[in-house]
Order: C-alpha cells, then sequence, then structure tokens
C-alpha cells in the first residue's frame, strides 16, 4: 500500500502542477480578451477530482482491499498512459490550455496533436484515469463513483465549452 500511497501523491503534485499552468495560462487568455465560461461547475469538478484522490487512499485501507497484480498492472499502466495523454494535451494548446473554460477571441481550432484525432482528447485521459487509478489497487466503489459523477459533470463541461466556442465564433 506505502507505494500505491506515493502513486497517489505523486498524482496530487502533478495536479498542483496542472494547476500553476493554469492559473499562467487564464491569465495570459484573459490579458488578450478572452472570456470565461460555466463558473458553476468548475468548483464541483475540483471537489470531484480532490474525492478521487482521497478515496483511492481511503478505500482500500479502510475495506482492506488488496492488490491484485492481474488488475493492478494493467491498471497502472493505461493511469500512465492517460497522464501521458494529459500532458500531450497540455503541450499541444500551450498558453491556450486550461482547468476553466476560457476562450480568447480570434484564435483559430487547435487541429493538431491529439485534437487532429479527437475533439476532447484531454477528457478521453480523465475517463480513462478516473477508472484506472483507484483499480490498481481494488478501489471499487471509488472508480464506480468517480465514473458516474464524471459522465454528467463531463457532460456538462462539454456542452459549456461548445457553447462558449459558438458564442465566440458569433461574435468575430
Amino acid at each position: 500500500m506505502d507505494w500505491y500511497a506515493l502513486l497517489i501523491a505523486l498524482v496530487a503534485v502533478e495536479r498542483l502542477a496542472e494547476l500553476v499552468v493554469a492559473r499562467r495560462n487564464a491569465a495570459w487568455s484573459l490579458a488578450r480578451g478572452g472570456s470565461e465560461f460555466g463558473r458553476g461547475h468548475y468548483p464541483p469538478m475540483v471537489l470531484l477530482h480532490t474525492a478521487l484522490l482521497a478515496g483511492c487512499l481511503l478505500e482500500p485501507a479502510l475495506a482492506d482491499r488488496p492488490f491484485l497484480p492481474l488488475l493492478g498492472w494493467p491498471m497502472l499502466l493505461l493511469a500512465v498512459a492517460a497522464q501521458a495523454l494529459r500532458w500531450w494535451c497540455i503541450t499541444t494548446l500551450g498558453r491556450r490550455w486550461n482547468t476553466r473554460v476560457i476562450v480568447v477571441p480570434g484564435l483559430p481550432l487547435v487541429a493538431s496533436g491529439p485534437y487532429r484525432l479527437l475533439a476532447h482528447p484531454n477528457y478521453v485521459a480523465v475517463v480513462v484515469e478516473g477508472f484506472a487509478l483507484p483499480l490498481v489497487h481494488t478501489a471499487w466503489v471509488t472508480a464506480g463513483c468517480f465514473t458516474v459523477l464524471n459522465a454528467w459533470l463531463l457532460a456538462v463541461r462539454v456542452r459549456c465549452e461548445e457553447r462558449a466556442l459558438l458564442v465566440c465564433r458569433a461574435a468575430a
């Protein structure tokens, strides 16, 4: 369990790094006339992602969940792949990447990197990580609860992003 706690701590540090990047990018976007959309769903998103990490630690400890190598190792590979995809998205979007929905008028849509393959590749990373990370140490309840709540939240988020892009295109 100690190595799993270290894994979750490393993911938490990665999340903090994302927030640093997001704050810097938000300032850049807003300084260029960017508009933020969907502020209301942001706090629940932060809470859900924080709860994911807490559940990853608490469920295996409190429910005495074992590490099952046939499940754990493939899930670890998926969780690492999700991180790689997430950072490919962050790198591809550069200053335009954010944890918030901020659209800068006049900037074209990004159609390179993973965005040439998928409309929302970062959300693929979130979905994969959301079930894989808990299942590394058989946190079934955490994986299931996060997946269900995240599906609802992503539906809200994608609608918000699509609406934000439409508003910005209409204003251009």
